[in-house]
């Protein structure tokens, strides 16, 4: 288990162990310490408010990441998630659930460490290092699913 993760989820079939293990991959893989990291899977009508409510978003989005920490390499912040949007993304690509899940942890793991998808240039950069951990830690949510 990784120090300092909290892992929430109503969606009880996610194995929060599999979620620890991954971050612990990504954790050695940036060289990061943990001061604390709370990784919550909600519905989208939840996640929607939050989009609107913190970030003036009127709209549903599968990821929310916030940042509060002001070191590169240390952590301190929390990922969002709908796990409605994750199993709708996940039948869109056509891949498993846990595989989707495993990309939007990233994904959400990427912006708390200062990647951004805000313009063409930024996203092509996020999505390549997106797509390296993903081919690289993509295992790990995929245990029995």
């Amino acid at each position: 288990m990784v120090k300092n993760l909290l892992v929430h989820s109503e969606d009880k079939s996610i194995d929060k162990r599999s979620i620890h293990s991954l971050i612990a991959k990504l954790k050695s893989h940036f060289k990061l310490s943990i001061s604390f990291l709370t990784i919550s899977i909600i519905d989208s009508k939840k996640l929607r408010e939050i989009n609107k409510k913190y970030l003036n978003h009127d709209y549903n989005t599968d990821v929310i990441s916030f940042n509060y920490s002001k070191i590169n390499n240390e952590l301190d912040g929390e990922i969002l998630i709908s796990f409605e949007k994750v199993k709708t993304n996940a039948k869109k690509y056509g891949v498993k659930y846990n595989q989707e899940l495993c990309r939007i942890i990233i994904h959400g793991l990427l912006h708390l460490l200062n990647f951004d998808d805000n313009n063409k240039k930024n996203k092509t950069i996020m999505k390549q290092m997106e797509n390296k951990l993903i081919n690289k830690y993509n295992f790990t949510l995929l245990a029995g699913k």
